[in-house]
């Protein structure tokens, strides 16, 4: 199956060949994160820390998400000029009317799964229906809506399916045993559940990417008018080479990048010691793609888009997504 591309068009390409007005010193560029300060973004902090985006001409400005902050919703009110985002989220909020464009993909895997107790009784999906499963709201329920309904699984609470619990953005659901399974990240929350005491062989999970429900996370997105401006576009290039510069860096130096991240880190609320196991886990998420550190591979792009649209009676999105990605932007950085 073929996506068509809006911004693959020659419209784009023409702006682009014809060039972009010679950059400021210092360009403005603003940078919403997905969620607060943490390893999961390093390769930001780090070009920044390492003078990445200083030498691309650019002053680039992270600004931290957390619980109450949505990327679309900050980047459709001109608040930021790029956001870090889950496709899932980007494509639903696309189709209501917010032209999100991927104009990168940092992570090439998912590190999605439910973590799940073993002596709640789940031993496989099958023993899902009855049970109370914590899922995160806010744009990153639609990976877990769209299983349970390949699953054939109700989300109401009805007879046959599951309790949905709206887990906040912690690990006390699974420790106080409210649900049996809980959503995580192979890098953040199954890690948190373990500091907490609880023993691997106590735990059960299932990957999204091993149930054949896998949708791309982390990946970076702009809007339509912004690459439909020869000098935005030229801007967005420099930002991504130096980005994945940034990565690739991070990749390399993990005790180092911990370290930037920690010190960016305001709050305080970060350890070295999580930090340090999900920058280990982070790296096996960014991967390495032939085309490069960032490429969006159109194949797995197609497979999130059927995933999303496979959800029986209630899918997350409803039609093909036109102009959604372009790789014309880091063809450019590259």
């Amino acid at each position: 199956m073929v996506l068509k591309s809006l911004f693959g068009s020659a419209i784009l390409a023409g702006l682009i060949a014809g060039g972009a007005a010679t950059a400021s010193a210092e360009d403005a560029l603003t940078l919403q994160l997905k969620w607060v300060t943490q390893a999961q973004f390093a390769g930001y902090y780090v070009a920044a820390e390492k003078g990445f985006y200083k030498e691309a001409g650019l002053d680039v400005t992270i600004k931290a998400g957390g619980p109450d902050i949505n990327p679309s919703q900050v980047i459709a009110g001109g608040g930021a000029d790029v956001v870090v985002d889950w496709m899932p989220s980007a494509l639903a909020t696309r189709e209501k009317g917010v032209p999100l464009v991927n104009i990168a993909q940092v992570f090439q895997k998912s590190g999605m799964m439910l973590t799940c107790r073993k002596d709640s009784g789940v031993t496989t999906p099958k023993d899902f229906p009855g049970k109370t499963l914590g899922v995160w709201f806010g744009g990153n329920e639609y990976p877990f809506l769209n299983w349970m309904n390949k699953l054939g699984y109700k989300t109401d609470g009805s007879e046959g399916g599951v309790n949905v619990l709206k887990q906040g953005f912690n690990v006390d659901p699974l420790l106080q045993k409210q649900a049996a399974c809980i959503s995580t990240m192979t890098y953040n929350e199954y890690w948190q559940v373990i500091e907490a005491g609880v023993k691997p062989d106590e735990l059960i999970t299932f990957k999204y990417e091993d149930e054949g429900v896998a949708t791309l996370e982390d990946g970076l997105y702009t809007l339509d008018k912004s690459l439909a401006d020869p000098a935005m576009v030229d801007k967005l290039a420099r930002f991504l080479k130096a980005s994945m510069k940034g990565w690739e860096y991070a990749v390399a130096n993990q005790d180092e990048a911990v370290k930037i991240v920690l010190d960016n880190d305001e709050t305080g609320a970060q350890t070295e010691a999580h930090q340090k196991t999900m920058m280990e886990e982070i790296a096996k998420l960014v991967g390495a793609n032939p085309k490069g550190t960032g490429w969006l591979d159109d194949a797995a792009a197609t497979r999130t888009v059927e995933t999303l649209m496979s959800g029986g009676s209630d899918p997350v999105i409803t039609k093909m997504p036109e102009g959604a990605w372009t790789h014309a932007v880091i063809e450019k950085a590259m």
